[in-house]
This record gives structure tokens, C-alpha cells and sequence, in this order.
């Protein structure tokens, strides 16, 4: 997890212009503002994550298990392999702070490395340069000289650990068990108490974590237990976006697991630039059915800086190296044709050390990666029972379609042009073949798999 109950489980006229360059800014922030802000230098306004944010995050591969030679290691593949296709943010999982971490599973007894003011460190053991309180500081600057930018997992609270040695808070004279709530507690995973926002060093304990991470170079925090129960975690979620502005760099707050309530919509957005909208995503077909709904519920939060978060895209080698995704061929390229119309983040979750071009491929598709990371518009079109559609706009003022058969049976959905208020004839490309289709005049229809998807854009007279 992160947010990790333990589980078993264009076109052409954008694919020119969606360049690395502009795909790796996108992703959080350009290079050149990460440098400025570690440089200590004066910032200029940048805008967090303009578009769907792209990279790798450990958990679905690792677990709570990596180490730092296998970080280096994917990071190397990573930039090699994804960065030239716009993944760029490189994320260490949950439990980096703990010695006996094994797998899935989330010990009761677990001793996390702390520093005298009870702020999690990472394992020396597993993190060798993180010794001597050194934190991630060099992996960070490995990571970043390979192009990438780095984010770690973080939950949500101060370590038990803090309070039963009743550790100081930095700046202030409190103590640990002067702001843990011990009624506020994660039901999965034991580490930590939440943070008494009510108390005045509450917000001081949160604003020496995120003043360490800004020192040591972290890009995104993923922080975790704190969508649900929502409202009773919202002083938290405040503290830390606050703690972020006064940390002096800009690092990108993703917040999880789901489901984030719609009803906390501009909450949420005011105050994170990622937000779960369901519980951990797995290679499982009644998962990936039930995310269409979500996505098409929040479609109408997403925007530059707010990006409603399906999870992360379970493909490739998973679990410890157990095994490969469940998903079928035809069910992959759904997740990538649906997180990419509906616009979640790109985040890849299988270990790059197993990479196949079957999975790359997926993957790098830069039609594909043109609609997540330009297109406007995007909303899910009802025109049939049993079909699901979606429609978006490129910059060059072109139609994208998304057609998707979630039945038991190969199918040939599709739409007439007027509900698309297009006029023909207008060409269609296939985006996934990156290759042109021919023209229709009426209606536009597409061969669909099982639990399959197409991908098109629709050039002709709007």
C-alpha cells in the first residue's frame, strides 16, 4: 500500500508537441524549478502538477521490502526506459523506516527508525547512505542527476514509538504525548498516532517533517491514512499542506487511499494535488469495473494542480516477483485507454527489472500519453446500455473517443457522430496501431475484445 490494507492481492497533431520536456514539467515540476528550490534560491509561482503526474511508485512490486540498491537499480531503468516517455517521479513505498520489514503484511510490533525528535528515518540497514542521520538526502541526489524526481510514502500522524519515548518537537517546548491523539488510529497499520491539530505544537511537529524532507530533496509525499474517515482527518491533511508552504520547496502532496468522499471535492483540491479515489487497485476485472464509475463521478474536479487519482497501474511483474498481472492483454490496454481519457496519473507499479516490450509498449505509447497529459473536454458519453464511452479534446481541436466493451462477449460498440456534434466525413486514427483507420460519415464503430478498449481520434468538421 501505501494506503495499504495488506491485500493478496496529438495523435498526430499532439504527439510532436507533447515533447520530454514538457511530460516530465507535467509530471510535478520542471527541472529547472527543483533545482531553483534546492538551490535555496527565490522561487518563482510554479504550478504543482499542471498535468496527470507520470512515474513509478514500489509498492506493487515491492512492498514494504525495497532496498537501496534495488531503488538505484529501477531508477537507472526508470530513467532509461520511461523518463524519454514522461515518467518521471520515482516513489519508495511504505515501511522505509522500518528494520523487519518482510512483504505485505504490517507487523504489530514493528520499532521504526526515529531521530531525536521523533520524525521517521530511513533503515540503515536497508538504506545504507541513510546513515548517521543522513536521511534519503543522497538517494535523492542520485535520483535526481539521472533527471527524475523523488517521492516517498509517508503515514499520516507521529510514530507510537515518539510518544512511548515521549520525544521533544523540534522548535517547541512540547513533547510527543502532548499532541498524539491515541483515539486516532490507523486500522491496518500500527505505526502512528494521528496529530491533535488543536494542540499549537501539532502543527510545528508537521512542519519539522516536511522542513526534513524539503532538506533532503523529496518532490511528492504520498501520505497515507488520510481519505477516510475524511473530515475527522482533514485538520491533518491542512497541517501538512501548510507545512509543504513553509517548507520552501514545492513537493507534491498525494493523498490516500479511498475513497475520497465527493462531497470533500474542493477540500481536497485546495489542499493536495492527488487524491485516491478507491481503496488499492489490483489486477482484478470487478476493480477495473468499478473505477468507471468513480472516474466518470469526479471527472468534474480534474484540472491543472488537482488530479483525481485512480491508483496505480498494476502491470508487468508484481508481488514480490510472484507473479505477472492477472489482467489479460485486452485489460490492460483498458486501464491505460481509461486512466488516460479520464486523466488519473500515470503511475507504474510493476518492477521494472522485468520489464517486457509487450509492457513497455503499453506503457510509452506516446498517442496514448498525449491524451492523459493535453487533452481538455474529457467526460463519459451514455448513448447504449452495456457500453461504456468517453470523448476529449486535443490542443489541435481534434476528438478523441474511448470506446470499451465491459461485457462477456466481444463486441462492436460505438456512436453516431452527432452525439459527438461532428459532422462527416471525418478520418479516424487508431491510437493504440498509431496508424489511420479510414473515414466514417454517420457513425464511428470499432471491433472491441472482451473487457477491451479502443482509442481514436476523430479528425473532421466540428
Amino acid at each position: 500500500m501505501s494506503d495499504h490494507a495488506p491485500t493478496p492481492a496529438k495523435a498526430k497533431d499532439m504527439t510532436a508537441a507533447v515533447t520530454r520536456r514538457t511530460l516530465i514539467a507535467g509530471a510535478a515540476l520542471s527541472p529547472m524549478a527543483t533545482a531553483t528550490a534546492r538551490a535555496g534560491a527565490p522561487r518563482a509561482k510554479t504550478r504543482l502538477a499542471p498535468t496527470p503526474p507520470m512515474g513509478w511508485n514500489s509498492w506493487n512490486s515491492f512492498a514494504t521490502t525495497i532496498t537501496e540498491a534495488e531503488a538505484l537499480e529501477t531508477a537507472t531503468i526508470m530513467r532509461d526506459r520511461l523518463l524519454p516517455a514522461g515518467y518521471s517521479i520515482f516513489t519508495i513505498d511504505i515501511q522505509w523506516y522500518e528494520p523487519g520489514a518482510t512483504g505485505y503484511a504490517y507487523r504489530s510490533d514493528a520499532v521504526p527508525v526515529l531521530d531525536g525528535y521523533g520524525r521517521l528515518q530511513p533503515d540503515p540497514k536497508r538504506f545504507p547512505s541513510a546513515a548517521d542521520g543522513r536521511g534519503f538526502r543522497a538517494i535523492a541526489d542520485r535520483v535526481h542527476a539521472m533527471g527524475l524526481q523523488f517521492g516517498i510514502h509517508l503515514m499520516r500522524g507521529i510514530p507510537r514509538e515518539a510518544v512511548r519515548r515521549n520525544l521533544p518537537i523540534l522548535g517547541t517546548r512540547y513533547h510527543a504525548q502532548d499532541i498524539a491523539d491515541r483515539t486516532s488510529i490507523c486500522s491496518w497499520n500500527g505505526d502512528m498516532y494521528g496529530v491533535d491539530m488543536r494542540h499549537p505544537a501539532g502543527q510545528a511537529y508537521y512542519d519539522s517533517v516536511f522542513a526534513q524532507y524539503a532538506d533532503w530533496g523529496v518532490d511528492l509525499v504520498k501520505m497515507d491514512d488520510m481519505s477516510r474517515p475524511y473530515d475527522a482527518h482533514a485538520p491533518e491533511i491542512e497541517a501538512a499542506s501548510k507545512a509543504i508552504a513553509r517548507s520552501g520547496r514545492p513537493i507534491l502532496l498525494s493523498l490516500s487511499p479511498g475513497e475520497t468522499p465527493l462531497a470533500s471535492a474542493d477540500h481536497v483540491r485546495a489542499h493536495a494535488q492527488m487524491w485516491r479515489i478507491s481503496d488499492d487497485f489490483w489486477d482484478e476485472w470487478p476493480l477495473l469495473d468499478a473505477q468507471f464509475v468513480r472516474l466518470e463521478n469526479w471527472q468534474r474536479f480534474a484540472g491543472p494542480g488537482r488530479w483525481p487519482d485512480a491508483d496505480m497501474l498494476p502491470l508487468g511483474r508484481l508481488a514480490l516477483g510472484q507473479r505477472d498481472t492477472k489482467f489479460t492483454p485486452a485489460e490492460q490496454r483498458t486501464v491505460m485507454t481509461l486512466w488516460s481519457i479520464a486523466r488519473s496519473p500515470l503511475i507504474m507499479g510493476g518492477d521494472l527489472r522485468h520489464l517486457d516490450a509487450a509492457t513497455l509498449a503499453l506503457l510509452i505509447n506516446p498517442e496514448v500519453i498525449a491524451v492523459n497529459q493535453a487533452s481538455s473536454g474529457n467526460r463519459p458519453v451514455h448513448v447504449q446500455d452495456g457500453m461504456r464511452a468517453w470523448t476529449a479534446r486535443s490542443p489541435g481541436g481534434s476528438t478523441y473517443l474511448a470506446l470499451f466493451n465491459p461485457g462477456s462477449k466481444p463486441a462492436r460498440p460505438g456512436v453516431d457522430l452527432r452525439w459527438l456534434n461532428l459532422r462527416g466525413p471525418v478520418r479516424v486514427r487508431d491510437l493504440w496501431a498509431r496508424r489511420d483507420v479510414g473515414t466514417v460519415t454517420d457513425r464511428i464503430e470499432a471491433e472491441v475484445p472482451v473487457h477491451g478498449a479502443a482509442l481514436l481520434r476523430l479528425d473532421g468538421a466540428a
